[in-house]
């Protein structure tokens, strides 16, 4: 008989189910490598370290998965699927660093410091700081954004007066989150109720009910804390301050307009990425037009007609930022600083977060792990607790805002299925404790984008975050509590008790 034609193809055996072990080796070398950045390197940490830690982790984890049977490849197209998730996110980096360089040559960062200083009172500063950030987030919903401009003013007015940098951070941040998770223009808005089974708009009206408390205590903070300043900085300095500025700048109402049109193009609900583009577009037109004498020192060049100069000027500060040079060593600091180069480091740790995040998910690493934690759920109560403490542990583990509301929802949308509940308490408790713990991170792509824009540690403004603390714990009060959890297709609120025939709880219980 003549000899078959078809090719022998050998076994493909499929990979074997991980270990408990499996699952914490990568996440222990990575605590153990994160914990001696931080102990090498501090505060310059997330310029590197963190970074070499993540991939040094990814590489562990890479190993056990490729012991386990996975395939390389199998592995590499999940890092590129993982990555390719961030694009989006990372363009907007990029345009954030732009922007902040065109708003700083252009005067309008600095216009805010200057107007802030004469106008704001320093013991309504925190409050008025939390508010302002909470109102820019809901118009245009994007916390990066507003942290990266209107944030950074008021940082600056914060630091001019002589106030406490971290608990302005902590308000900034706090109000900017506040309007990220609120407004229906948020990316992570759309995504929680996508993943969870629900629409945006029952989404947000349900967490209404946790949010509106967790910042109400929040601002009422934030009011008590500005009852002890009494001025700030001496009147003397903050003037001195102010005459620096009109030196350099000049200063008026109209270097504003770029903040106008970012109002604009959020009414208009324009996109995040085509918003901020067009408003860096502003920042050079007014630096154009009113800043010619600061464009002409800021590149001056004895070869270059004066025009050429001014263009070379807003060119440098949109790739490499601003260095300010005024006799003032505090302004200096604050005014040093945008342009794209100046993201790159917090796009290289969201590349090598992502990495690990995805070779952790693909080898089912990160499912191994929350396995143990499926095992302890036995009401209503503890499942929202597991999601919420689910969600916090990606931040932590995966690095990354997106897979901290993606992968939870994966893994507990069945369970609360299971157990009756309606799809909108899972997506609030996305977001409860997935979008608003993710800046607490140093290494999170949150917490190391606002680092590297305010310049100061996650862990020295972590603290006074505290809408950011208060969400996840009002979120696990309620389910504890059994207040504002809906049934399915229902408005009747949830017993701590009621556990379905057919889950796996139920069954061992009627056995």
């Amino acid at each position: 008989m003549p000899e078959s034609s078809v090719e022998n193809v050998p076994l493909q055996i499929p990979p074997r189910l991980p270990s408990l072990w499996d699952a914490l080796v990568p996440l222990i070398t990575l605590i153990i490598l994160l914990s001696s950045s931080v102990y090498f390197y501090g505060a310059d940490s997330s310029s590197g370290a963190n970074q070499i830690a993540l991939f040094v982790a990814s590489g562990v984890a890479m190993l056990i998965a490729m012991k386990n049977g996975h395939r390389w490849h199998a592995l590499e197209g999940a890092i590129a699927n993982g990555v390719s998730v961030t694009v989006n996110a990372i363009l907007i980096l990029l345009m954030v660093g732009a922007v902040i360089g065109a708003w700083i040559i252009s005067g309008t960062v600095p216009a805010m410091i200057y107007y802030g200083l004469k106008l704001i009172d320093p013991s309504a500063f925190y409050l008025t700081t939390c508010v302002v950030c909470a109102l820019a987030s809901l118009s245009i919903g994007s916390s990066w954004s507003v942290i990266g401009t209107i944030g950074l003013g008021l940082f600056g007015v914060a630091t001019s007066l002589g106030i406490s940098q971290e608990i302005t951070a902590g308000a900034i941040i706090s109000g900017a989150y506040f309007g990220d998770k609120m407004s229906p223009l948020s990316d992570t808005t759309n995504l929680a109720p996508a993943v969870a089974g629900t629409d945006i708009f029952t989404h947000i009206r349900h967490m209404t009910w946790t949010t509106v408390p967790a910042i109400t205590i929040a601002l009422v903070v934030y009011g008590v804390l500005g009852l002890g300043i009494e001025g700030g900085a001496p009147a003397a300095g903050v003037d001195q301050k102010l005459l620096y500025l009109e030196q350099v700048f000049h200063v008026g109402p109209h270097l504003l307009v770029p903040i106008l049109v970012v109002i604009i193009l959020a009414a208009c609900k324009f996109p995040a990425l085509p918003a901020m583009l067009l408003s860096a577009s502003a920042g050079i037109v007014v630096s154009l037009v009113f800043q010619q004498p600061l464009l002409l020192d800021f590149a001056a060049s004895d070869n270059l007609h004066d025009v050429a100069v001014m263009i070379k000027g807003v060119w440098t500060a949109l790739f490499d930022g601003y260095v300010a040079t005024t006799p003032d060593a505090e302004l200096n600091e604050l005014l040093s600083r945008g342009g794209m180069s100046s993201i790159l480091n917090t796009i290289w740790l969201v590349i090598a977060a992502m990495m690990f995040g995805s070779i952790m998910e693909h080898a089912g690493l990160l499912q191994r792990l929350i396995a143990g934690v499926m095992s302890q759920v036995t009401s209503t109560g503890s499942l929202i607790v597991a999601t919420v403490c689910t969600c916090i542990g990606v931040n932590v583990i995966a690095a990354d805002q997106y897979i901290s509301i993606v992968l939870p929802a994966r893994m507990y949308r069945v369970e609360f299925k299971k157990k009756n509940l309606a799809p909108q308490n899972l997506s609030r408790t996305l977001e409860d404790a997935g979008t608003v713990t993710s800046p607490l991170v140093p290494w999170n792509t949150c917490g190391a984008f606002i680092s590297g824009v305010l310049g100061i540690s996650a862990f020295a403004y972590a603290p006074y975050c505290f809408f950011n603390i208060l969400s996840p714990i009002m979120t696990s009060l309620y389910g504890i509590l059994n207040f504002k959890v809906t049934l399915l297709d229902s408005e009747v609120e949830v017993d701590q008790n009621f556990i379905p025939k057919d889950s796996a709880v139920g069954q061992s219980r009627a056995s």
